[in-house]
C-alpha cells in the first residue's frame, strides 16, 4: 500500500470516504455493510465464494435429521459458510445440543440467522483451538457432529475421537468462485474499492484470481494471522492484520490507516 493525503473524517466516522469491498453476501454480509455505514466508508457487497451441494447429500441430510432429534451433545461450526448450509436446510438445533463456533466471526453469522452460540475457544480460534477447549471441558465421551468442507483438513475430528469422544463427520459443502460484475472488477483495478476484505483463505484465492492487478494504493485487509498467512500463500500483499479475528477488530484496523485515493477519483 502506497500513502496518500487523507481526506478529513467526519467526528466518530474515521472510514468517511472509503469504499470497501466486503467478499460475502446473506446475513454476514449485511452486518458487516452496517458495521462499515455506521463508521462512514460506503461498502461493496461482492460475494466471492459461496458453497455448492456436498457429494453426499444423503449423508448429510441424514445428520441434520439426527441433529434435530437430539442425537448429539455438540455441534462444531468452523466457518461462516456452514452457518449458510444449516440456515439454507432450515436446520432447527435443539436446546440439549451446545453449539461451539471456531471463532467470533463464525459466532456471529451464527447469531445473524438466529443459532445461539455455546462455545468460541478463548485464544486459538482454529479447529486445533476448538479441539483443545472442548476436550478440556468435556472430560467424560460425548456426542459430536462435526460439519466441514470437503477441502477441510480432519484435524477436530482427529483430535477429538483421539480423546475418545464420538464424532461424526460430515461433509457439509463444497466451496465455489463466485465471479464477479465486470464493474465492480473496473473498479478495483481503477483503485475506486479502497479496501478488501480478506475474511478467510477461500475469499484470499478468489481475490488474487479475480483481481489480477490491484493497485498498490489498495488496502488488503485480513480477519487474523491465520488469515493472513492463507492470503499471502495465495499470492496477496497483505497491508493490515486484524489482532483478532472479528469483524470489529478487522474495520477497526483499516480505520487506523489513511485513506488512499483512485488517481481518477476527483476527476470531473
Amino acid at each position: 500500500m502506497n500513502s496518500a493525503a487523507q481526506r478529513p473524517a467526519k467526528a466518530g466516522k474515521p472510514l468517511t470516504g472509503w469504499r470497501v469491498l466486503v467478499p460475502r453476501g446473506g446475513p454476514w454480509g449485511d452486518g458487516v455493510a452496517a458495521n462499515l455505514r455506521a463508521q462512514g466508508a460506503t461498502p461493496v457487497v461482492a460475494p466471492l465464494i459461496n458453497f455448492a451441494p456436498t457429494s453426499d447429500q444423503a449423508s448429510l441430510d441424514a445428520a441434520l435429521a439426527d441433529l434435530a432429534a437430539g442425537e448429539f451433545d455438540w455441534l462444531t461450526v468452523t466457518s461462516a459458510t456452514t452457518v449458510d448450509v444449516l440456515y439454507a436446510h432450515r436446520v432447527q438445533i435443539p436446546a440439549s445440543t451446545r453449539v461451539a463456533a471456531v471463532g467470533e466471526t463464525t459466532a456471529a453469522a451464527l447469531q445473524a440467522v438466529g443459532f445461539r452460540v455455546d462455545l468460541v475457544p478463548n485464544q486459538d480460534n482454529s479447529a486445533a483451538g476448538m479441539a483443545d477447549q472442548l476436550i478440556s471441558l468435556e472430560p467424560e465421551p460425548r456426542r459430536i457432529l462435526t460439519l466441514r468442507s470437503e477441502i477441510a483438513k480432519p484435524v477436530l475430528t482427529r483430535r477429538l475421537s483421539e480423546a475418545g469422544h464420538h464424532v461424526r463427520s460430515v461433509v457439509a459443502y463444497r466451496t465455489t468462485g463466485v465471479p464477479v460484475t465486470e464493474r465492480i472488477a473496473n473498479d478495483v483495478a481503477s483503485g475506486r474499492i479502497n479496501a478488501i476484505l480478506v475474511t478467510s483463505g477461500s475469499v484470499a484465492e478468489q481475490v488474487h484470481l479475480q483481481f489480477p492487478e490491484i493497485p498498490a494504493g489498495t488496502v488488503i485487509a485480513a480477519i487474523g494471522p491465520r488469515t493472513a498467512k492463507d492470503a499471502r500463500r495465495a499470492g496477496l500483499d497483505v497491508d493490515v492484520v486484524a489482532e483478532q479475528q472479528t469483524v470489529g477488530a478487522l474495520i477497526d484496523a483499516v480505520s487506523r490507516l489513511a485513506l488512499p485515493h483512485a488517481a481518477d477519483e476527483f476527476q470531473p
